[in-house]
């Protein structure tokens, strides 16, 4: 028997709000099948794509257009928050993100992973010439 999740179980698997989760379903970009007016997901069928490795920046499309790709370096876990670095070309990049985050990431050194970045300002700083 295929166990099934609701939108709202489903949202909560995948950290989404329960619309987006329909959304994506009406698309077909999540696997699920609609019975009257609920959508039901396949458990299996979200975790494996949880946990898919290849293309999984491919599995969700953000509107952000400021993303670094880039390899971590470093996750240093500490209560509930994780400090990631990431080198990007010749430059490092260092994030602090939650706990749960970066285990629901599995982030390991090694890991190709993308910064995205989303400010409304950027500020730029010199020092004093002497």
């Amino acid at each position: 028997m295929v166990d099934l999740l609701t939108a709202a179980e489903a949202a909560r698997v995948l950290r989404l709000n329960v619309k987006r989760v329909q959304a994506l379903a009406r698309l077909g970009r999540l696997p699920a099948v609609r019975i009257g007016r609920k959508w039901l997901f396949p458990r299996t069928d979200l975790l494996a794509r949880l946990g898919t490795r290849a293309g999984a920046h491919d599995s969700l499309e953000i509107s952000a257009r400021n993303r670094l790709r880039g390899t971590v370096t470093s996750v240093a876990v500490d209560g509930v928050m994780a400090e990631v670095r990431m080198r990007i070309a010749d430059q490092e990049l260092v994030s602090i993100i939650t706990r749960g985050s970066a285990e629901r990431l599995d982030l390991r050194e090694g890991d190709e992973v993308y910064a995205v970045v989303k400010a409304t300002e950027v500020m730029i700083g010199k020092g004093d010439r002497a």
